[in-house]
């Protein structure tokens, strides 16, 4: 179903520079700076505040666009695509990557949303209004800074250092915040916020068209469950996972392709995504579907070209894997494009000759542009809302859990739900082998992260020294050398260190 958010929206990082702001997904027409005496007095300005917590989904590349994913772009199952210094260097682990916009922004702006739930957190409280709406926006506020330091611990912290943890209680220092003594303080700090979200957000099936896309409580148990997940804390990692499981009212949706489709947007399978749509000048949104369609969009529109599969991605699935074709479009593949019946034809400058599929259904229609496809091609977001986190990500978090447990064949039904609705058998005794394979088949292409999945498995050293390849087996992207003690994290943006006048430290190694 479509988001129709339309409040106004506050986008500054303190009161004093906060601004509303209006657009067709979210309304966003610039109003005016309101000052901390005039702010923070009204339940309209609590919906303000909260509404500012998911502007950056849409205003910056480097949120779910194509900035983060340039993080995940280092793993195997893609290749750039078409030349780009600073994701190159990313891709080789080449400390030249440093300094680059498109990068070093998903830094400070997952800081930017946690200041503005702070305030939120700060203020809020205080203000005279309905108790149901106070509990909501201060779950939106938890729920938002646990993403962003949950995002913020899985990219840069390690056992050496953490991310800086900024709180109500110190983020008026006038020095910076140190990194915390490790990312164990992350995850920790992350799950008592997802848990304080839990506590306050309702559930998704109470929110009336105009407020969903906001934070709800099964997001923030999925949450739980992977940063668990990541803290090897397997037990609670399953407890939350059969909290989402158990509640009942979130499911595998019965086609797998119907999950990547407008109309399933807020489908049995969503937990989390970027509220996204085509309407307005220039759409609302993640810009990654128009990232991953075919440089110059076979003339049609400005598609950029990133994020091209591999032949390793390709060869995972197994025979009869419907999941296969959904994700990957490869040289004669017929799909429906602007209306009409089209061979997939990759162009020759192309580096790898596959394209992702997942993505490509608003593109389908006939005359899509502005109703289904954003009429900026500099901003090519769609209406097809960009999965963060969805059921089969939880399923396959209960199976990891449990086979770290407890051994083969504990992740057995989880994971046979899974096959089955690929299409393929069910099987017994499945080890982490088979954990690892269906985790990269379903989830190809998504931000749940197939290089942070190679780093905690302690598969990247050798899974990087492996060449990558195109349809015809070319060699597209020679062995690399991936340092497991330096590369596990990526450095931190110098200007953070400088700006910090050196309280924050560089992570070793690089």
């Amino acid at each position: 179903m479509k988001n129709n958010i339309t409040k106004t929206m506050l986008l500054g990082l303190s009161v004093a520079s906060l601004f509303s702001a209006c657009n067709n997904q979210l309304d966003i027409v610039p109003e005016g700076a309101p000052t901390k005496a005039n702010f923070w007095k009204t339940e309209t300005d609590a919906i303000s505040a909260s509404n500012a917590l998911y502007a950056l989904y849409d205003q910056s590349e480097s949120f779910y666009g194509r900035g983060l994913f340039w993080f995940i772009n280092s793993c195997d199952d893609m290749v750039t695509g078409r030349a780009n210094a600073q994701g190159d260097n990313m891709k080789n682990f080449n400390r030249g990557y440093i300094g680059g916009s498109y990068t070093e922004n998903n830094w400070v702006d997952r800081f930017t949303v946690i200041k503005r739930a702070n305030d939120i957190i700060r203020y809020v409280p205080a203000i005279d209004m309905n108790v149901g709406i106070k509990n909501r926006v201060l779950g939106e506020a938890y729920f938002n800074s646990a993403v962003m330091n949950y995002e913020l611990a899985a990219n840069w912290g390690d056992e050496r250092q953490g991310v800086p943890i900024v709180t109500v209680e110190n983020m008026d220092h006038t020095e910076a915040v140190p990194r915390a003594a490790n990312v164990t303080e992350n995850y920790k700090h992350a799950i008592s916020q997802f848990k304080k979200a839990a506590d306050l957000l309702p559930y998704f099936d109470t929110y009336q068209a105009p407020d969903q896309g906001r934070a709800h409580k099964v997001a923030a148990w999925g949450y739980l469950a992977k940063t668990y997940l990541y803290m090897k804390d397997y037990a609670n990692a399953e407890l939350y996972a059969d909290s989402v499981m158990n509640y009942g009212k979130r499911k595998l949706e019965d086609n797998y392709k119907d999950v990547f489709t407008t109309s399933h947007n807020y489908g049995s399978e969503y937990i989390w995504s970027v509220t996204s749509s085509a309407t307005g000048p220039d759409g609302w949104g993640s810009i990654l579907p128009g990232v991953m369609l075919t440089n110059g969009g076979w003339g049609k529109y400005n598609g950029w070209g990133y994020y091209l599969p591999t032949k390793e991605l390709y060869d995972a699935y197994e025979t009869g894997d419907v999941r296969r074709e959904v994700t990957i479009l490869k040289p004669g593949d017929k799909f429906k494009y602007f209306g009409v019946e089209t061979t997939f034809t990759p162009p020759t400058a192309a580096l790898s000759d596959y394209q992702f599929n997942k993505y490509m259904e608003p593109f389908s229609y006939t005359d899509p542009i502005g109703k289904y496809v954003s009429p900026n091609g500099d901003h090519n977001s769609t209406s097809l809302n960009v999965p963060l986190m969805r059921y089969a990500e939880v399923v396959l978090i209960k199976a990891e859990a449990a086979i770290s447990l407890r051994g083969a064949g504990a992740g057995d039904n989880a994971l046979n739900m899974i096959r089955k609705r690929a299409g393929l058998g069910t099987k017994a005794g499945m080890d982490m082998t088979d954990l690892k394979n269906q985790r990269r088949c379903e989830l190809a292409g998504e931000f749940a992260d197939r290089h942070r999945d190679l780093i905690r498995w302690g598969d990247a050293e050798a899974t990087y020294a492996k060449p990558l390849h195109d349809s015809q087996g070319k060699v597209i992207w020679v062995g690399r050398k991936f340092n497991p003690k330096a590369n596990h994290v990526w450095l931190v943006p110098q200007r953070e260190i400088d700006n910090s006048k050196g309280i924050i430290k560089q992570n070793e190694g690089w």
